[in-house]
């Protein structure tokens, strides 16, 4: 036990026997299961070193993986921004479109009232040309002569006044209906002009967007593909690590157990027959019973060259700071030295107390 027994005559004689019990077995045929295991448990070693490596490649592959995704998320966030903004243009070109729709129907139906108006302009123009052409043209000293009294004279003047005036407010018209016919044709035709820019500059806009979601859908494939792939074989790997690791620690297992097995036969056959009667794995022992077989026996030795003494091989110091009565353990009862391994023990805390704990595998 350690608090200043290591080194002691105990721990000398457990280590000497198993190296005499290691020398007894190499002829037995447990020795060549010894040997297949030590095979074995190299060939699951390498793999799981193989494992291991495959996994920290892969980890680092996830992790560039993981910024190239980060730079993704960035691009695509740009390519939002820029999807909004287009977005944003494309619906202020169609209601520009729609504008320039609703002005052209508007401009086409007065187009078609001019031009309708510019022909009656037209046909009552050439009536009053043909009218005049084909009668004789009245003058002053014909209707004078004519005329059957002063009231006579003054109505075929005015009647004369009235349709040169009005003669001349048909050309008027006739003028006004052409200009402004020539006037909307030219709107109209701009208008025209404009709404195949509109439809134009929409298409370009509509093939934009296209393009920035088809490259934006073909990258985030491709990423989630690849890491889908990665985590996969991660898995894989780590599920085939667990299952090597899981062979390495039942070998291990297997070897601890045949290491505590040879220690208590080599405990047992060389310790002394003066030690008094040894109590078995049935003794109600304070601590694991392969620690006692390798301190003691189980049996309730007098103190050796270090003090150590009784049957967890306690030192007088430590055994009067855990509350033991007497001079040394071995000369009190097995209850008494069972409550005091109990809190040297501690639940488990305190197995690094006994060197033994060490040998037969408890702790590491």
């Amino acid at each position: 036990m350690r608090l200043g027994v290591r080194g002691r005559a105990a721990a000398v004689a457990v280590t000497a026997a198993l190296a005499a019990l290691t020398l007894l077995v190499a002829g037995w045929p447990g020795s060549a299961v010894d040997r297949a295991r030590a095979a074995n448990l190299d060939q699951l070693g390498s793999q799981l070193s193989a494992q291991q490596a495959r996994q920290q490649s892969l980890s680092s592959s996830l992790s560039r993986l993981a910024s190239l995704i980060s730079s993704l998320n960035a691009q695509i966030a740009l390519v939002q921004s820029r999807e909004a903004a287009v977005r944003t243009e494309l619906a202020h070109d169609r209601a520009a479109l729609a504008a320039a729709h609703a002005a052209l129907v508007r401009e086409r139906a007065l187009l078609a009232l001019l031009r309708r108006r510019l022909a009656r302009s037209r046909m009552l123009l050439g009536r009053q040309l043909v009218s005049s052409y084909e009668g004789d043209r009245p003058d002053l000293v014909s209707v004078v002569l004519n005329a059957h009294g002063f009231t006579d004279l003054l109505e075929r003047l005015d009647f004369l006044h009235r349709a040169e005036k009005q003669q001349q407010s048909i050309i008027s018209i006739t003028r006004s209906a052409k200009a402004r016919a020539t006037v909307a044709a030219h709107r109209l035709g701009k208008l025209e002009a404009r709404d195949q820019q509109i439809a134009e500059a929409t298409l370009l806009h509509v093939r934009a967007l296209a393009g920035m979601n088809a490259l934006l859908q073909s990258r985030q494939a491709a990423l989630a593909q690849a890491r889908a792939a990665q985590q996969a074989a991660l898995a894989a790997s780590r599920a085939r690590g667990r299952h090597l690791q899981a062979e390495i620690d039942r070998i291990h297992a297997a070897q601890a157990a045949a290491a505590r097995a040879a220690a208590a036969s080599s405990v047992s056959a060389f310790m002394p027959a003066s030690a008094g009667p040894a109590l078995g794995p049935g003794g109600g022992w304070a601590i694991p019973y392969a620690i006692v077989l390798c301190e003691s026996g189980g049996q309730n030795l007098p103190p050796n060259w270090a003090g150590a003494s009784g049957y967890y091989q306690i030192i007088p110091s430590t055994w009067a700071m855990f509350g033991g009565t007497g001079p040394a353990a071995y000369l009190t009862s097995k209850a008494e030295q069972d409550a005091v391994a109990t809190r040297i023990w501690n639940g488990g805390a305190g197995a690094v107390n006994w060197d033994c704990a060490k040998i037969v595998g408890i702790i590491h």
